[in-house]
């Protein structure tokens, strides 16, 4: 990579369930330059409100040019999302991209929100050193998932439905659950032990990659954890999905 392309920076968006943060992402280190900003997610999360939204936080970040990177809660084909676990339903069949083109009068790349934090790990953080086969995982909102072999990314994963005590595995064991239902750690910690395990059956992985908010605790609830894979803090935790927005805005357009 040249110095030129060592500095640029490109403005990342990573659209949640509960906030829609933003960044300007030096692309040759993985790292945010300046603030990292954020604001809660509309209620209701409607294409326009989401897409407004994105404007204005996109308009407190000059100083990028070119691709935008968003990372967005689901299915993401074409530019356009599949499904809405926890964003409204209204996105199904929405192109986001095209969308967000509009809005922003700059050209946009979506992609799923759990592969943006998997790609800014892989690069740059608690993957980067892996040649195997890793899951980057997300306890948030829901369970985001991001599958790589051979460093290279299988795009949306969707391993967060995987039924777990006849429910979603993220109506179970994500972050957002365990404050719902007032978990402390044990508990919460042996659901997720639960999920490593089933994921371990199917996939058998060389790594996992614990990520979301919740990994910033990681010392906390750590000793807990088991898997037969080796279990690594994700590095950039909140700024994952900020991070690996902007580094895949910059990959050549399909």
């Amino acid at each position: 990579m040249n110095a030129r392309v060592a500095t640029r920076l490109v403005l990342g968006i990573d659209v949640g369930g509960s906030s829609i943060k933003a960044g300007l992402v030096d692309v040759g280190s993985g790292r945010v330059s300046g603030q990292l900003i954020a604001a809660p997610t509309p209620a209701p999360s409607t294409p326009l409100a989401v897409t407004q939204m994105i404007s204005a936080l996109a308009a407190q970040l000059p100083g990028s040019a070119g691709r935008v990177g968003v990372a967005f809660p689901s299915v993401i084909k074409g530019g356009s999302a599949y499904t809405a676990a926890n964003i409204d339903p209204s996105w199904i069949g929405t192109d986001g991209a095209a969308l967000a083109e509009q809005t922003l009068g700059r050209p946009v790349l979506f992609l799923n929100d759990a592969d943006a934090a998997g790609i800014a790990e892989m690069r740059f953080g608690s993957g980067r050193d892996c040649a195997g086969t890793v899951i980057m995982l997300t306890f948030g909102t829901g369970i985001g998932s991001a599958l790589f072999t051979g460093g290279r990314l299988f795009p949306n994963t969707e391993f967060g439905h995987l039924p777990m005590s006849g429910r979603d595995a993220e109506k179970w064991a994500s972050a957002r659950v365990r404050t719902a239902e007032g978990l402390d750690f044990p508990a919460w910690v042996a659901r997720v032990n639960e999920y490593l395990a089933a994921m371990h059956r199917l996939f058998w992985p060389d790594v996992f990659i614990l990520g979301g908010a919740v990994s910033e605790r990681f010392t906390e609830f750590a000793p807990l954890l088991q898997s037969p894979a080796e279990l690594r803090p994700a590095h950039f935790a909140g700024q994952a999905g900020v991070v690996g927005a902007a580094l895949a805005a910059i990959e050549p357009a399909a």
